[in-house]
Formats: C-alpha cells, sequence, structure tokens
C-alpha cells in the first residue's frame, strides 16, 4: 500500500468518533498527578504517559470505570517492556490503545484487539518521507503528529496520508485547536487541563 492511498483503507474508530465530536480534545496526561483533573473532565480520550508500570494496574481500570478511552504511551512508562507481552499486559488491565514511534508496537497492537496510535515527529522532507512509509505499513488507527505549527507547512496530500490524525504539541490555546482541525485533524491533544474542558460547541472560529 502506498502512503498516499493509505487514508482510504483507516477509517476512525467510532469510539473516537463519538468522543471528539463532543470534545475535540485528547488529554495528554502527565503522569499521576493531573489524572483527578481529567477524570472529572468532559474529555474521555487520554494518553497516559510517564506512568510507571507498577501503578498502571491501578490507574487504567480506575480510568476505565470512569467511562474514559485510555492510550497508554508505551515508550514513556518506566518499566514497561517494548515487547508483545507489555501490549497483552496492557490489553488484559483495560487499556483501549497503545501509543509509540516504533513500528513493530504498531503491527502488533491491533491483532490483540488494541487500536493503535503512531507518534511521528516531523521536521524536514526526508524524515516526513520516512514518517510516511512507515505510517503505510503500520496502518495505526490514529496518527499523532507533532509538532502541531508544522501541520499548516504539510501538503494535503501527505496530511491524508497520515489520516485520521491528532495534531500534539504546542497546543495551548482553544484558538490552537481550532488551528488543527481546519487542517484536517480529527482532534488536538493537549497537557493543558484547562483545554479538557473544550466542547466542540465552543470552540472559537477559525481565521
Amino acid at each position: 500500500m502506498t502512503p498516499q492511498h493509505r487514508h482510504s483503507a483507516v477509517t476512525l474508530d467510532r469510539r473516537l468518533s463519538a468522543a471528539f465530536a463532543k470534545v475535540p480534545v485528547v488529554a495528554s496526561v502527565v503522569g499521576v498527578s493531573p489524572l483527578r483533573q481529567f477524570l472529572t473532565a468532559p474529555a474521555t480520550v487520554c494518553i497516559l504517559a510517564s506512568v510507571a508500570v507498577g501503578k498502571l494496574p491501578q490507574v487504567v481500570p480506575a480510568l476505565g470505570r470512569a467511562g474514559k478511552t485510555v492510550f497508554v504511551n508505551v515508550d514513556s512508562s518506566p518499566g514497561l517492556a517494548q515487547d508483545r507481552g507489555a501490549l497483552e499486559f496492557l490489553k488484559n488491565m483495560g487499556a483501549a490503545g497503545v501509543v509509540s514511534t516504533r513500528l513493530s508496537l504498531i503491527e502488533r497492537g491491533r491483532p490483540l484487539g488494541l487500536l493503535t496510535m503512531q507518534k511521528v515527529f516531523v521536521t524536514d522532507r526526508s524524515n516526513l518521507s520516512r514518517n510516511l512509509d512507515s505510517v503505510a505499513r503500520g496502518l495505526p488507527d490514529l496518527v499523532e503528529i507533532m509538532p502541531a505549527p508544522i501541520v499548516p507547512h504539510m501538503t494535503s496530500e501527505s496530511l491524508r496520508a497520515l489520516s485520521p490524525h491528532v495534531a500534539a504539541g504546542f497546543v495551548r490555546t482553544p484558538e490552537d485547536v481550532s488551528a488543527a482541525l481546519g487542517h484536517g485533524a480529527v482532534a488536538a491533544a493537549s497537557s493543558d487541563p484547562r483545554l479538557w474542558e473544550l466542547r466542540r460547541d465552543d470552540l472559537p472560529p477559525l481565521h
């Protein structure tokens, strides 16, 4: 499958589509301290990062019971292995999906019934080309494009090839969220709890 044809084969999971229709923000929950704010926020989808492996069996099920859809960042969870066993561990505790820059983990996630979010850093054209190839091979459910300010400088063809995508990094204001959606993102990711409250109906207009 060529990168430019990927977007026709991957559609947004219905759980995510329903969530983003209400709050088009993915909460980047870094560590355990923001958990209380996320539990009471309207946003329901999160990327859980920097939570030690020993705490995951308590944190992930608790979020699931609260109706949250949890993606665990496998690359930044201290003590968590980078292999199939780690994915099975997360699946069994109730994680909905995983986030990683590693193609091998993205490819292993789908057969286990996990949603997959492939993180890509776009820094230059050669880097973009490698990312397009990797995403075309991995067929993740979502692509996390970082940093968000680079998105307006990407071609529509590249963005389609990396879709459905979430714009992340330097998403600080409601206007940043509107800009991401205006360039084709299904949501924007942010660690700012104020944006976890941002409902789609309250988005500022895109200028």
